[in-house]
This record gives structure tokens, sequence and C-alpha cells, in this order.
């Protein structure tokens, strides 16, 4: 099972948006390109809605009946691990492996060393083609790499090896997940992680690792620009380099996690993934939901009011919403409306706070942040938010659609 060159991760909290974003995809592809939709919720995502993997499957089947699609589709199972796999199985076909709690755990001692043993041809200067300078390589290094992913790699080859007992070899798109990490992995790193996951038989498709910056939920990337160019056109390079010398498959791509709105960052994945002919998976994920807020507030009434009932929820209960969401997002307290003022707004005024449009006088980071972990007070209203998504499906779906292809798709392809 091959993803494909080109493939969007789009999350749906509320699986009410499937046909809206594959609208957006099929747009897109009319233009000439073949993008993968890749619907991801995960096991948080699932326990806050109270949903269950099979609803993400019936929606993703159902919007590609529904507009008669004809690419590959894909339904992964989100940042699983061991404990939680199990009731992704059988309705899932794409993993992403999500092995960051791992890193910085110890590994025995004779592990390590016979990793060491085996990178014994890369100690010097390892030249990696396209790489104007070669790498200095020493014993030390490939110690301190094998003594932070070790046990990663390790966790990452127990679950893909649980997943081939279940499903069958070749029959799920793998993905390994580092990215929810506070320090990054350099292009270096990346190679001996590749190595680690070759020797231990995992053969990744796509590789999530932690850029330098800040890629926080819904917002758009905080960091050296020139920098974050260096290491993804590095990293592109090293794995080329690593499909090469490990036999890792030969369609394995980057994704790029918290991938929604990373809008100065787009122009420049654009350019490289051109430059060398080379695929992309790019997870949105929470990006729709923040459309489902913008929409009610547009519609008005009714659903003007529910949005701010969602915001009341969300700015009162706030340190409880951002704790799981901790190392990708960024809120200054100090810079959130209070409950009365955004009582007080036009659902217009409510949209363009809430919608990301860099350079908008009335845009708030720090309230999108919010309302972007908000989704479990939404949940909670049950029925009554399941009724408003209903009742105003036209235009939540229209700024869902819009959102993917204007905002994100055109910029990421130059379309």
């Amino acid at each position: 099972m091959e993803l494909g060159k080109i493939s969007i991760g789009m999350g749906d909290r509320f699986a009410h948006q499937g046909v809206a974003q594959l609208r957006a995809i099929v747009k897109a592809n009319q233009a000439g390109y073949d993008i993968s939709p890749v619907w991801n919720k995960s096991n948080r995502e699932h326990t806050y809605v109270h949903s269950h993997p099979a609803d993400v499957r019936k929606e993703a089947d159902d919007a590609v009946a529904t507009l008669a699609f004809q690419g590959k589709y894909f339904v992964d199972a989100d940042h699983i691990n061991l404990s939680t796999v199990a009731p992704f199985v059988e309705t899932s076909d794409f993993f992403t492996l999500d092995v960051a709690a791992f890193i910085g755990k110890p590994s025995p001692e004779a592990e390590i060393e016979k990793f060491v043993e085996s990178c014994s041809a890369y100690v010097g200067k390892l030249v990696i083609p396209g790489i104007a300078q070669p790498i200095v390589v020493t014993r030390e290094l490939i110690v301190e790499i094998a003594s932070k992913f070790l046990a990663a790699t390790e966790q990452a080859a127990e679950i893909y090896n649980y997943l081939v007992e279940q499903k069958g070899k070749g029959n799920f798109i793998t993905e390994v997940s580092m990215d929810e990490v506070e320090e990054p992995q350099t292009p270096v790193y990346l190679f001996f992680i590749l190595k680690m996951l070759a020797d231990k038989g995992v053969p990744a498709q796509t590789i999530a690792p932690k850029f330098t910056g800040r890629f926080n939920k819904g917002v758009d990337y905080r960091g050296d620009l020139n920098q974050f160019a260096r290491e993804f056109e590095e990293d592109i390079l090293v794995i080329d380099y690593a499909i090469q010398q490990f036999g890792l498959p030969s369609e394995l791509k980057l994704s790029v996690h918290s991938g929604s709105d990373k809008f100065s960052i787009y122009p420049i994945m654009a350019s490289i993934i051109h430059k060398y002919n080379k695929g992309l998976h790019l997870k949105t994920a929470g990006t729709t939901w923040l459309e489902e807020v913008i929409g009610l507030a547009l519609a008005g009434d009714d659903g003007l009011e529910m949005a701010k009932e969602i915001y009341a929820g969300s700015y009162n209960r706030r340190e409880e919403l951002c704790a799981p969401y901790a190392d990708v997002i960024d809120i200054d307290p100090e810079r959130l409306p209070s409950v009365e003022e955004v009582n007080s707004w036009t659902g217009e005024k409510l949209a363009n706070t809430l919608r990301h449009i860099p350079g908008h006088p009335d845009y708030n980071s720090d309230f999108r942040q919010l309302i972007h972990v908000a989704y479990k007070v939404a949940a909670e209203k049950g029925e009554a938010y399941y009724a408003m998504l209903r009742k105003h499906s036209n235009i939540i779906g229209s700024c869902v659609e819009e959102n993917i292809y204007e905002r994100h798709l055109k910029r990421l392809l130059n379309l």
C-alpha cells in the first residue's frame, strides 16, 4: 500500500465536514495534482467527542461516495501507541506511531553498543549527496543519538509488528511521529533514526521529525525561516540517502505535523519539494473545527450564540483545556478578550477575530489558539452542537472548503 506523492491529513473533530473537505481536494486535483486525502483522528479526540474509529471510516467512505472521488484516500489512526492502537485496527489503513514519549528513555548498554558498532562506516565525515558540507560524525555523537532514540524506535517496532500481526504486512501506511517534543531532531539525527527504524524492520513511509521553531496549533510558524529552509532541504536529502543506504521504502517522505496555517513556510516547502521532485504529507488537523465555529458565527442568531457560548466555556476553563496541548500552543492570557466583550460582538467581528487572515486588523492568534483546543466544550453540548452543524451546514461547509483550498492548498502548491 502506497500513500502517493502529496497527501493531506484532515482532522474533523465532529465528523460532519468530510464532503466539504474533499471538495477542496477535488478542486486542487482538477488543477493537475493527485492529492491523497487522509482523514485523521486521535484517541484523545475520540475520548473528548465520544466517537469511535469506525465513525471516521464511515465519514471518509461517505464523502468519497458522495463526490465519486476516484483517487487514493486513507483513514489515519492518529498518534497511537501500544495502549491505544487496538480499537483502530479494523477501520484504519494509516497508522501514526507516536513514540515521542520514549525519546530519552534508557536502553540497555549492550543495545547501544551494538548500534554504535553497526554505524562504524559513518564515523568521520559523512557525505550526503546534495549537502555542501560533510557532516562530522564521531563515535560520541552516535552514542548520544542511540541513547536518545533507540527506545523510541524500539517502541515503533513493537507497534508496527503488532499491526502486521493484526492486518498483514503491506496492508497499511506506516508513519513514525517524533514531533511533540521540545528539542528538534537535526538532519544528522534523522539519518541515524532512520537507520534504527530500518534495523528494526519498520518500513516507514512518512516520518514526522521535530523541526526548529514553533509549530503551534492553528497559527503560523514562529522561527527563523532561513534555518527552517536549511533543515527541511537537508532532511529531504538525508531521507534520499537513507533510502539508498538502509533499504527503506522508496516513497518515504517528510510529514509536517501541526501543519495547518503555517503560511510563511508553505512557499519554502513548495519550492524544495518541487526542486527535488519529492512528496510531502501535511497534517492540518484542527483547522476544520475552527471553521465550524467561524461558520456558526457568520450564520448569526442561534449559530452566533453557540459560538459565543463555546468561547465563554473555553475562557473559563483555559488551563484545563490547554494542559494537554502545552507543547504546541502559546497563549498570552492578557490578549484574550473578556467574555463580556465577545458577547457584544457581531458574527462578522467574531469570525474575523478567529479566521486566520494574516494582517487582518481583527485577527487574534491567542483567541484562535484557545478556540482550537476548546472542541471539548462543544462536545459537551452534545446534540445541541450537532443540531447547529446540521442547521447551518451550507455556510459552515463553504468556510471549510474555502479554508483548505484557498488558504492551504493554493499556498502549498502554488495554485
